[in-house]
């Protein structure tokens, strides 16, 4: 089975952070994943992120999935710029149908509990949907989804960063792994 890509963009840090925890829960499913970032859009930004970036995500990186986890920080109740542009990109894949078939979930974080969570998180599943991918939420099964007073949705994990902090809550950290698990679950019977 080929790696499962956990894609993100991040700034400082939130979403990064929920796309480390998502590969631990792919991981506890004995699966193998890779965690890519997309480029950033200019030099001013790329001097005010954070470090330890992973690789640059690539073409055949996406193609090769088994399936994707796929996280931005919001933007107006949107995906970030350099996460659309990468998948602005991604027509040469759609005309092949070389993501047909294969699950996908979708992560984010905001500044504040009302920033736009779950428009950010159905923005990111249109192209998705698109490219003929299978859609995996977070179900109501997951005791942490009636009890997180942060972040967390069915239709994907979520963080408030209350006071630009990185931390995630329990109960985001419990959705991350159920999410990551999950996928890997779906992707395996799957394949």
């Amino acid at each position: 089975m080929n790696p499962i890509l956990v894609l993100y963009y991040s700034r400082y840090g939130s979403t990064k952070r929920l796309a480390d925890t998502i590969a631990k829960g792919i991981e506890s499913a004995d699966v193998p994943v890779l965690v890519r970032t997309v480029p950033s859009l200019s030099q001013k930004t790329e001097t005010t992120e954070i470090s330890g970036r992973p690789p640059e995500v690539t073409i055949e990186d996406l193609e090769q999935c088994s399936a994707l986890a796929l996280g931005s920080p919001t933007r107006f109740g949107n995906m970030a710029a350099p996460l659309k542009q990468f998948l602005d990109s991604t027509s040469q894949s759609w005309l092949k149908g070389a993501l047909i078939d294969k699950p996908c979930c979708v992560f984010t974080s905001t500044s504040s509990m009302h920033g736009g969570q779950e428009t950010t998180l159905l923005s990111m599943m249109l192209p998705l949907l698109h490219h003929g991918m299978i859609y995996c939420g977070v179900p109501y099964s997951e005791p942490a989804l009636h009890e997180t007073r942060s972040g967390g949705s069915p239709y994907g994990v979520s963080h408030v960063a209350f006071n630009n902090s990185n931390e995630l809550s329990e109960h985001e950290r419990a959705l991350c792994i159920a999410q990551g698990k999950r996928l890997a679950e779906l992707a395996k019977k799957l394949y």
